[in-house]
């Protein structure tokens, strides 16, 4: 039987006098610190005073969402249910109820529908399943609040909230 060629032993590289007291290496961190520090004192503050100043919104910014009402100042929520169906965070609540007898456009409308921010992803699926834009994500910051009671929005909530729609955002470029 032959045997393989004995290798040599593996050793570590030595350290110098320097390299084992680190002082080096804490010489270049408290450098960094130091850029840091300066560049805070003499440049621009990134930190702001939440919710007083608020930052300015990115293109495509999902805020919160909103029902939209029709050309005669109805809900325009048909009750179809698609936008809790879609929802990955099963955030929405609806209950439906008949439409009144004028409204010929359609047959049932939501008598309750709520909105659970604390389970909102804010990922728009509920925006895209709607058939006839009733739901909407605004260009608006997300609620704040003290009690979790304050996050489960009504429909006379969902309503009211005004801002600029969001736009989609733009599909990554390849």
């Amino acid at each position: 039987m032959s045997h393989a060629p004995a290798h040599e032993p593996v050793t570590a590289p030595g350290e110098s006098f320097w390299e084992k007291l680190y002082l080096p290496e804490i010489a270049r961190g408290l450098g960094h610190t130091l850029k840091h520090m300066v560049n805070s004192l003499f440049g621009k503050s990134f930190t702001i005073q939440y919710p007083e100043q608020k930052p300015g919104l990115k293109p495509g910014y999902r805020g919160i969402i909103r029902l939209t009402k029709d050309s005669q100042n109805r809900e325009k929520c048909v009750a179809c249910f698609l936008c809790a169906t879609a929802c990955p965070a099963e955030c929405i609540r609806i209950v439906a109820e008949p439409a009144p007898g004028e409204w010929k456009d359609r047959d049932k409308r939501p008598a309750t529908f709520e909105l659970n921010f604390l389970r909102c992803i804010n990922c728009g699926f509920c925006e895209e399943a709607c058939p006839c834009e009733a739901i909407e994500l605004v260009e608006e910051y997300f609620p704040v609040g003290t009690t979790r009671q304050e996050f489960i929005w009504d429909k006379a909530k969902l309503l009211s909230i005004d801002g600029k729609r969001s736009k989609p955002m733009e599909p990554a470029k390849r």
